[in-house]
């Protein structure tokens, strides 16, 4: 296995909802502290990356965060803007006007230049080496594929010519499993579980990137083991459960409800369990599956992703 950090570039994908984005600001902050100059870089700016790092708007240009760690958020006209001036040589002053246009209506008409575009800007960074590890906040699992996929279709499209050049070395990039790794991240619930074991899938069939890992997200503890099951059991016969809520000075009802909670926890624990032996069955014996705790407290902000990355570093 490859040290997820020993690479250059990550693409951190998964189910909405799952936390993706948390995982995504969590490696960034890892690497960073352990000296890897990093950037971290939402796909769809919508804010989450910020949010998470409670660093204020993450601009094309970039965020620095802290020490080694800067934050972006991706933006396709501003990409298309740095492509014309520094690959094609073409000076850009102020907004790009009928070029935008051209691009929209090119953009339109030929599904993957977008996505060109995007992926190019993340491969360029790694190629130029203005950093040690690139980490991507990706799409969710229905528009990943077709991104990863982009730069193999075009180059198969155009056999000739400054694109087929351009896409040939972000191939080069994508397709080392030394340098470049998709990370899943799922929740150990049936619906997220279902889509990441399809998605790893597609992943190796439809796209030149390695799958580096799955990330299993939330997964409650043991909170109760056999034995102190058969002690709740006992405990929750009418008469014990009324003895113990006389010993307390509690009423009935408040201690069923404790023994409801416990109930639940366990039910919740063991259903998880269950999606998660299914999820390890369904992955190639190679692809490492990690587990990240359920936080319980806040689970946004800084001092959240502090809390991920520290648990990210101890499954690493």
């Amino acid at each position: 296995m490859i040290d997820l950090l020993e690479r250059q570039l990550l693409f951190v994908t998964g189910k909405g909802g799952t936390g993706k984005t948390t995982v995504a600001a969590a490696l960034g902050l890892l690497a960073a502290g352990t000296g890897r100059r990093t950037l971290v870089c939402e796909v769809e700016p919508k804010g989450d990356l910020s949010a998470a790092y409670e660093c204020g708007p993450t601009p094309f240009e970039g965020r620095k965060v802290v020490a080694l760690l800067t934050a972006m958020s991706m933006d396709t006209e501003a990409s298309l803007r740095e492509y014309l001036r520094m690959i094609l040589r073409v000076p850009v002053v102020g907004r790009i006007g009928p070029v935008a246009r051209a691009f929209d209506f090119v953009a339109t008409a030929a599904p993957g230049i977008r996505e060109i575009l995007t992926i190019g800007k993340l491969c360029y960074e790694v190629r130029a080496q203005h950093y040690d590890l690139v980490v991507v906040d990706a799409s969710a699992t229905g528009h990943i594929v077709g991104q990863l996929a982009a730069p193999t279709g075009i180059n198969e499209l155009v056999k000739v010519g400054v694109v087929q050049s351009q896409t040939r070395w972000m191939l080069d990039i994508l397709r080392d499993p030394a340098r470049t790794g998709a990370v899943i991240v799922t929740t150990p619930e049936e619906m997220p579980v279902s889509e990441a074991v399809d998605l790893a899938g597609r992943l190796q069939q439809e796209t030149p990137v390695h799958l580096a890992c799955v990330i299993a997200n939330r997964v409650l503890p043991e909170l109760f083991g056999r034995g102190e099951e058969h002690v709740f059991d006992e405990i929750a016969l009418p008469g014990r459960r009324a003895e113990l809520a006389r010993s307390v000075g509690a009423g009935d009802a408040e201690i069923a409800a404790v023994f409801a909670a416990a109930s639940l926890a366990v039910t919740i624990r063991r259903d998880g369990a269950a999606h998660l032996e299914h999820l390890r069955r369904e992955l190639a014996d190679e692809v490492p599956l990690m587990y990240l705790p359920y936080l319980f407290g806040r689970a946004h902000g800084l001092r959240a992703i502090r809390r991920v990355a520290q648990s990210l570093g101890e499954e690493l």
